[in-house]
This record gives C-alpha cells, sequence and structure tokens, in this order.
C-alpha cells in the first residue's frame, strides 16, 4: 500500500495535478469576476495549462500571476474587441429573427459564417497569446490563420471548451465540478492539441537560431585558426631574428680568437 502513496506514485501525480487544476480554475474564476480582466485570466489559464502538458515546472500562483501581469494590457484590449464584436453578432441574430426582409435569409447566412469565423478564432486567441509575443493584430490574425490551419482540431477544440456548459445543461448538480475544474479541464486538455499545433511554428525559430549558432561558432573557428597561423609566423620571425642576431656574434669571437 505504501507504494500507492508514494510521491511519484501515478496516484499521487494525479492528484497532484487535480489539485493544481483546481486552484487555477478558482483563480480564473476570481480574475474573471471583474469581467475587464476575463481575456487576461484566461491567457494565464493557459500559459499555466501549457507548461503542466509539457511538464514544465512552475509554481501555480505565482506562474499565473506572472502570466497576467505580462499579459495584462493585449489581453484586456483583445478581450474588449472580442466582447464588442461578440455582443454585435448576438444584437444582429436577435434582430434578423424577427426581421421580415427578403434578404434576411442572405444576411443570417453571412453573419453564421462570421460567427463561425469568430469563435474559431476566439478558440485560439487566448492560448497564442500566451505562447508567442505579437502585436495584437499579428495575434488575432494569427490565431484565424491557425484554426484554419488545423480545422479538424478546432472543431475537436471548440467540442472541449462546450462540455462543462453542455453538462449544466444537462443537470444543474454538477454545479460544484464546474466551479471547481469548469475551466481547468478543458483547458489542461485543448492545452495538449495546443502543444502539437504549436510545435509546427516553434521548431522554425530553433533551427534558425541553431544555425545561427552553427555560423558563429565556423566563423569563430576560422579566426581561431587566422590567430594561430599569425602567432606561429611571429613565432617564426622572431627565431629567424635571433639567429641573424646570434650570427655577428659567433663572427666576431672568430676574428678575436686569429
Amino acid at each position: 500500500m505504501g507504494r500507492f502513496f508514494n510521491l511519484d506514485s501515478p496516484l499521487m501525480t494525479f492528484l497532484s495535478k487535480m489539485a493544481d487544476l483546481m486552484i487555477l480554475n478558482l483563480l480564473t474564476l476570481i480574475c474573471c469576476i471583474p469581467i475587464i480582466t476575463a481575456g487576461d485570466a484566461m491567457t494565464a489559464l493557459y500559459y499555466m495549462t501549457v507548461k503542466m502538458v509539457k511538464n514544465e515546472e512552475c509554481y501555480i500562483v505565482k506562474g499565473y500571476f506572472k502570466s497576467f501581469k505580462e499579459n495584462f494590457k493585449q489581453a484586456t484590449i483583445i478581450w474588449l474587441i472580442a466582447l464588442l464584436v461578440g455582443i454585435i453578432l448576438v444584437g444582429d441574430f436577435l434582430i434578423l429573427r424577427n426581421s421580415t426582409l427578403s434578404f434576411g435569409k442572405v444576411i443570417m447566412v453571412l453573419i453564421t459564417v462570421v460567427t463561425v469565423i469568430y469563435i474559431f478564432t476566439m478558440i485560439y486567441i487566448f492560448p497564442v497569446l500566451s505562447r508567442f509575443e505579437n502585436t495584437v493584430k499579428n495575434t488575432i490574425r494569427n490565431s484565424f490563420l491557425m484554426s484554419i490551419l488545423n480545422l479538424p482540431k478546432t472543431i475537436l477544440l471548440v467540442i472541449i471548451n462546450l462540455v462543462p456548459a453542455v453538462v449544466l445543461l444537462v443537470t444543474l448538480q454538477a454545479m460544484p465540478i464546474v466551479i471547481l475544474f469548469g475551466f481547468s479541464v478543458p483547458a489542461y486538455v485543448a492545452s495538449m492539441l495546443f502543444v502539437k499545433i504549436f510545435k509546427r511554428f516553434e521548431p522554425e525559430e530553433e533551427e534558425e537560431q541553431s544555425d545561427e549558432l552553427e555560423t558563429l561558432s565556423f566563423i569563430r573557428e576560422e579566426q581561431e585558426q587566422k590567430q594561430r597561423a599569425l602567432e606561429e609566423e611571429a613565432q617564426e620571425e622572431e627565431g629567424a631574428q635571433a639567429v641573424q642576431e646570434a650570427a655577428p656574434e659567433e663572427k666576431s669571437e672568430e676574428e678575436n680568437q686569429e
């Protein structure tokens, strides 16, 4: 029985991870209460869940608020833009639902397409912000492009994020579980996919860095060879000069002997 309660046992590892996810969920809920900080709260959540998936050591509370502080400005701007767009889309749906316009169905289809694009982009935007440094404009653009390039995974990510809402619709008795794990567990599961998706973009930077290091290493070796060659030439010149200086002295000694 002792091995089950060992700190490195699968059971204790699982319980430790669940405890971390519970803490993350409560932190996210608290930070979402002001509403205006909801985007930053989600960014910090994904910052930590990605680290957990990659088994990177980090203190949960300290790491969460580190990301919260660093991404506050961009995350808040993106969240306010997203909130405004979302309100406009909901308003358009409500207006068109009660509209008698002949071309209302066409507009409804267009708004539906825009809404799908909006949802796809929102699924990626805070994980992307938590992982990559970029401008607000490029973060939004890259999130949209990633969602299209990984369409099957994007649909799966949408389903993962809808699970807590569906559970609540089925039974309100699941409310305590949603309060404890409703944000963090879906984010953790989604992060397993995001780690694979982001890997397509991260290695390129690593390769560029490694190429740069190889170039610098090559230049350094070449310079060292040149330096060694100069030192050898200097030593040869010193040796030749020493021989020339020694020759007259030998000659003068021979003349004195005569």
